[in-house]
């Protein structure tokens, strides 16, 4: 416990030197459990690696479930006019899981363009343990990352995190950070990014789900609402946060998906997923938000009249705030020029959607187009001039290398699968060789060859974008 005298009136308190227990020792250790993070820690658990899954909730998903996102973007891309399949791997026992659950819609195209795919945020939750559970994977829930140690040769040797049981440390030989804000990169000294040149964030959402619905008398409401809006709007009686109201139904025609706030600083800048007094500003007025548009759901889109505010996630959806800057970064016109890499560890189909004050902006690869990039194994890693030593951290998610327009398109669900399991498999092939945690210096983690990375990942299911590869994985 910290004492400071009652007369103390200064901005900061000195904290008392600690001993901090050691809760485990880990070959891998990731650090968030989204849709990167549980297919980095599957992987590497695959491969043989003692591994230790820390996330911050009580339950694995990331923004799939902690911010009721219900809904699977990226797994397909508009290759040369048809909806494929392209992210494999890890992902299909993921969705086979819970489509054994019953928790899976069918595909469903999102602005008649690409397909997206709905679930039921519980089936979500309860196939990801699963899925850790049979590949031998560790996980310890409810404990937020704080700090890091680092050896005298500046690698990552431990984690510091904040447990219900107090504070504790995670040893490990490598580290995946999986953390969506790129927190264990962040502390160890790891050169990020914020935003746009001018440090201009991704809009937030706080989503939320409805409830008693008709769905015979909603019909395709998607298709209409939009229209209503401008409607109301235009006669006074509503304002919205934003244009691309995205209103779908769930795996129960009785339960729609709204995605439509957007959370703003009082300055009409985006609410900051890495500032405490943004962050719960926004959330706060999410909910506003919600309760306005509820009663506009209510009023004027026929098959809502009795619908009611089934939940409201648990925060709000953060989409961009640090990003790595790696040994490659995934920029915007890589994602419309469907770049090739030698490196690929797979592809991403989505396209640039960047979620701008009051609007959402579109940006496809050409119609005739393969209408996928690849991802390059060196977005997973730090710029090597200017890491400080560290050598044993991937960085894989949203918070991986990636402009702020090319992450506006390679951060949702199918590209973090993606880029997760990669991180996973290299993991397991840096600790098979020696590559990292020997006494030596080694070269870490960029001592693995894409080549046995690539072929690892086929082995394993994964489709990386070839010419002539086969989109089943």
């Amino acid at each position: 416990m910290t004492t400071i005298p009652d007369t103390a009136r200064t901005t900061t308190i000195h904290e008392a030197a600690r001993e901090t227990p050691v809760f485990g020792e880990y070959d891998v250790v990731v650090l968030g459990g989204g849709p990167a993070g549980m297919t980095a820690a599957a992987a590497a658990a695959r491969a043989g690696a003692s591994c230790l899954l820390i996330e911050r909730y009580g339950f694995l998903g990331g923004m799939g479930t902690a911010a009721g996102v219900t809904n699977f973007c990226g797994l397909f891309a508009n290759v040369h006019g048809e909806q494929r399949r392209v992210v494999h791997g890890l992902a299909d026992e993921l969705l086979d899981r819970m489509r054994a659950l019953d928790g899976l819609n069918e595909p469903h195209l999102v602005l008649g363009r690409i397909m997206g795919q709905a679930y039921d945020m519980s089936a979500f939750k309860v196939a990801a343990d699963a899925m850790l559970l049979a590949h031998g994977a560790d996980v310890l829930f409810h404990a937020l990352v704080v700090d890091v140690a680092k050896d005298d040769g500046g690698r990552i040797a431990a984690v510091v995190v904040e447990t219900k049981s107090g504070r504790t440390a995670v040893r490990g030989r490598v580290f995946i950070d999986c953390t969506g804000d790129g927190d264990v990169a962040h502390r160890a000294g790891v050169p990020m990014e914020k935003g746009d040149d001018h440090g201009h964030l991704l809009y937030p959402t706080l989503m939320f789900r409805v409830g008693n619905v008709d769905a015979a008398r909603a019909g395709e409401a998607w298709r209409t609402i939009p229209a209503l809006m401008d409607e109301a709007e235009a006669a006074g009686t509503y304002r919205f946060p934003r244009r691309g109201a995205i209103v779908r139904p769930q795996r129960h025609a009785y339960e729609w998906r709204v995605n439509v706030t957007q959370m703003k600083n009082a300055d009409g800048s985006a609410v900051d997923g890495t500032d405490a007094r943004s962050l719960s500003n926004g959330e706060a007025e999410g909910r506003r938000q919600i309760v306005d548009y509820l009663r506009f759901l209510r009023e004027k889109v026929p098959g809502f009249e009795d619908a009611y505010a089934l939940d409201i996630a648990p925060q709000l959806g953060i989409r961009e705030t640090r990003r790595l800057v790696g040994e490659a970064m995934l920029t915007g016109d890589d994602v419309i020029g469907c770049a090739d890499f030698e490196d690929s560890i797979g592809v991403n189909g989505w396209p640039l959607e960047q979620h701008v004050a009051g609007d959402i902006k579109w940006g496809f690869a050409p119609l005739d187009s393969r209408g996928y990039n690849q991802l390059p194994y060196r977005m997973l890693l730090p710029r090597r001039a200017t890491n400080g030593g560290v050598d044993n951290l991937l960085v894989a998610g949203r918070c991986a290398s990636m402009t702020h327009d090319g992450q506006s398109a390679a951060r949702v669900s199918g590209s973090c699968f993606v880029m997760g399991e990669a991180a996973g498999v290299a993991a397991g092939i840096a600790l098979d060789i020696g590559l990292v945690g020997g006494i030596d210096h080694h070269t870490g983690l960029y001592g693995v060859a894409p080549s046995r990375l690539a072929s690892l990942l086929r082995d394993h299911g994964a489709y990386l974008g070839a010419a002539g590869e086969s989109f089943s994985g």
